[in-house]
């Protein structure tokens, strides 16, 4: 990824109902998301949801970077990816929710961040 480049952003909220075959999932399919150039952004344990939407569950947020959205596209369509979602990742997550999703520049959103905290 060019760090200067925008950036394609997914925020997903999970509930994660098995951690031990969760954990399996995230090791098969690192490899695979950084073929695309992706990674993890912010990864979050939930402890406890304050306020959200309906029956969610959420015990697990996180950030998933790519370099662009086409990047994005590949990945979720890439076979050796679904092999490893349908084998592990179903059998240990309930629910999933696509929170959002964005296209960043990283340099100008730290300093977006940083001005408004100050």
């Amino acid at each position: 990824m060019a760090a200067d480049g925008p950036r394609h952003v997914i925020l997903v909220g999970l509930e994660v109902t098995d951690e031990a075959t969760y954990a399996r999932y995230r090791a098969a399919m690192a490899p695979i998301l950084a073929a695309y150039g992706g990674s993890f952004g912010v990864d979050l344990v939930v402890a406890r949801i304050l306020q959200g939407g309906g029956d969610s569950r959420s015990n697990r947020v996180f950030t998933l970077v790519f370099p662009d959205r086409s990047s994005r596209g590949r990945f979720f369509a890439d076979q050796g990816y679904r092999a490893v979602r349908t084998a592990l990742f179903e059998p240990a997550v309930r629910r999933t929710v696509l929170l959002g999703e964005y296209e960043e520049s990283p340099n100008r959103e730290t300093e977006s961040v940083r001005r408004e905290w100050q």
